[in-house]
């Protein structure tokens, strides 16, 4: 326990540039082979918006349902009065990877859309994905469209790790495809040690008391599993922001995380 508090100590030092403005909520790094927990830190049960790393999920419902074919089909054209935040990268024509890499929201909502909310909580609830509700905003009838962004549905760091234990050990009730193609379509990092990380990142704002969005304080997500020879283990790192800060809280607790892992784990066999 010593060794493994030392360890975060120097890798939240060393990351100091990216983490000064923010606060970890939880970090918590599994074995994926026998789901054996190596670091678990801070609140890790206390469920929050799953933001855009509920991408993962809905990729592996898209492909179970039939809506998404392979990497490639569909390759869906922005439309005017889809959302448009993220940027140019969000009006290029977007299939199953542009839409993980630049975390489309729209194409989200392409998908949600087309299930409907009864199909979404039936498969959050056989995925055990958090609290599977769909039901968005109160009064709202936005479910379709934001349920996972800061509102209704909601999610631990504790669940993610177990929902992906499962997706990467295809333990899923779902088809092999998809699964087989999640776990192709989700972007892949390669750290210098060795490690090569697959995951996904997610924002987003609390609610302030007047319904409108806390811009100092968003939480930060990064999720996925890493790789080394036949080891693999399963994270989630949940950050919130002490203040406005430049760039995203989802890309700071990533950005931290891929420091710092290779030490945890190392720490874990010591």
């Amino acid at each position: 326990m010593h060794l493994r508090s030392t360890l975060l100590a120097a890798a939240a030092l060393a990351t100091m540039g990216t983490t000064a403005q923010a606060k970890t909520i939880c970090t918590v790094v599994a074995d994926a082979k026998t789901g054996q927990t190596i670091v678990q830190e801070g609140d890790c049960e206390g469920r929050v918006t799953p933001a855009s790393t509920f991408k993962v999920a809905l990729s592996v419902i898209g492909y179970d349902s039939g809506f998404l074919k392979d990497e490639h089909t569909p390759t869906l054209n922005f439309r005017k009065g889809d959302s448009d935040w993220g940027g140019e990268n969000w009006k290029k024509p977007t299939d199953a990877v542009r839409w993980l890499k630049y975390s489309v929201v729209w194409f989200s909502q392409r998908i949600t859309h087309a299930l409907g909310e009864n199909t979404l909580h039936d498969y959050a609830t056989k995925l055990d994905y958090g609290n599977a509700d769909f039901s968005g905003d109160k009064g709202k009838n936005n479910g379709l469209d934001r349920a996972w962004i800061a509102s209704s549905l909601k999610i631990s760091p504790l669940e993610q790790v177990a929902f992906l234990r499962k997706l990467v050990n295809r333990q899923l009730p779902v088809t092999a495809h998809a699964t087989d193609m999640t776990l192709k379509v989700v972007e892949k990092t390669e750290l210098p040690d060795g490690w090569s990380v697959q995951g996904k990142t997610g924002m987003a704002y609390p609610r302030l008391p007047d319904y409108t969005f806390d811009e100092e304080h968003p939480w930060g997500w990064f999720v996925g599993w890493a790789t080394k020879g036949d080891r693999t283990v399963v994270f989630a790192r949940l950050i919130q922001d002490d203040k406005k800060t430049e760039g995203t809280a989802g890309v700071r607790a990533r950005d931290a995380l891929f420091a710092e892992l290779p030490s945890l784990i190392a720490g874990s066999s010591k």
